[in-house]
């Protein structure tokens, strides 16, 4: 069902980001270029996630959209090619020589270093040296979230990932360490869930089967692969992490936050107020998912939270429960963008950190107003255009 949610904001969103960039004139300038961008992702993801699989669906419709762009602005050019103002105010750069480095030490020719203004071509090889990384990034990514190697994985380095009871039968549960005086100590109730349940609480020390071991080998990979000593590699490792302590310890607080909020009972309260929202219901139960990737960082986690409340209070008000479990994944979408482990990432990555409560402040409107948007789409979806939602798919084999 997020299928058919998503692809309409599709359309949306690249519009969006450019306003955002630009006023309104120079935004339909380049409306053909948006147009295209917008509908090769939307026709790829929902061709894909309706008719192919489950998996890789942005991941297509982002190959797609890209491949369709590059072959579009060949043959399509806008009258004005939009630049900041410090690009078109700045004097040509006189001729540089000798050597240049950049802060980890890399040095090359002047005569190779692009400069701002002057454009250059490179070849064939270049190029694909220049995307390696990301390709080697995207295959450790995608082997490691194969569900057969993660099990292999984590059946040989996982501590407590299958443990046998005295009668030899498998213990229940996610697997982990039991954390003390808090696993099963807290009960969830009605209508939270069906019946109380107790909330486990597990340590799962999952050190190789994490994405982001994955993402650190394929970083050894790719460094080695172009040209990078190990001592280099070590120096670019050691700078990266001076340069994210901060932002370690700000996510580090995040995720505390939402397991504080999980086992006080504080997302459960919150979401309960949304349900009191009657058959407006389908609009704000959007914002729950929303308000779960805000707190979480995780549109999984804000689904295993929220889930269950979603889909026993849909069927309490009449509502498809495959829509309302659909829409708690697109709105938390939208929450991705305000979610303080994200802002305090890209501060880091971009050199902005002392900056996450500006940029917080300026995308806050941005994401509530496309939650809104979604919130339209699923409300439309439960009245008006109840035969679309589906309930079971044959997918392409």
């Amino acid at each position: 069902m997020i299928g058919r949610i998503l692809p309409l904001t599709a359309v949306i969103v690249p519009f969006w980001l450019v306003r955002t960039m630009v006023g309104w004139r120079e935004t339909f300038e380049v409306l053909p270029a948006i147009l295209v961008v917008g509908f090769s992702f939307a026709l790829t993801q929902f061709f894909w996630s309706n008719h192919v699989d489950s998996n890789l669906v942005d991941i297509m419709g982002g190959v797609v959209s890209i491949v369709t762009t590059i072959i579009f602005l060949r043959l399509w050019r806008p009258r004005k090619i939009w630049r900041f103002d410090y690009d078109e105010r700045a004097a040509p750069l006189p001729p540089i020589k000798g050597r240049i480095a950049d802060q980890f030490g890399g040095e090359w020719a002047a005569d190779k270093f692009d400069r701002y203004l002057k454009p250059r071509s490179y070849t064939a090889g270049q190029v694909l040296k220049a995307w390696m990384p990301f390709g080697i990034l995207s295959l450790f990514v995608l082997l490691w979230g194969l569900p057969s190697i993660k099990l292999i994985m984590n059946q040989a380095t996982t501590p407590a990932f299958r443990v046998r009871l005295a009668d030899g039968k498998p213990r229940p549960g996610p697997p982990g360490w039991d954390v003390p005086l808090l696993h099963n100590a807290v009960y969830r109730a009605a209508p939270v869930v069906d019946k109380p349940t107790a909330e486990s609480a597990r340590y799962d020390f999952n050190w190789l089967s994490a994405t982001g071991t994955g993402c650190f080998f394929a970083a050894i990979v790719a460094g080695l692969s172009l040209g990078l000593s190990p001592p280099r590699l070590i120096k670019v490792f050691w700078r990266t992490l001076v340069r994210m302590r901060l932002a370690v310890i700000a996510i580090s607080f995040m995720l505390g936050l939402g397991f504080v909020t999980r086992y006080a009972g504080l997302d459960a309260v919150l979401g309960l107020a949304f349900t009191r929202t009657g058959w407006l219901y389908p609009f704000f139960g959007t914002f729950l998912g929303w308000l779960g990737v805000a707190l979480t960082g995780s549109d999984t986690s804000s689904n295993a939270l929220f889930g269950s409340l979603q889909r026993i209070t849909s069927q309490q008000l009449g509502i498809d429960p495959v829509l309302m479990c659909a829409a708690n994944s697109a709105g938390g979408v939208m929450g991705k963008m305000v979610d303080a482990q994200s802002i305090t990432i890209a501060t880091a990555a971009t050199e902005q950190v002392g900056n996450e409560g500006i940029i917080f402040r300026f995308v806050m409107w941005h994401s509530v107003a496309l939650g809104a948007i979604v919130g339209v789409i699923v409300t439309l979806y439960a009245y008006v255009f109840r035969t679309l939602v589906p309930h079971g798919l044959t997918f392409v084999k």
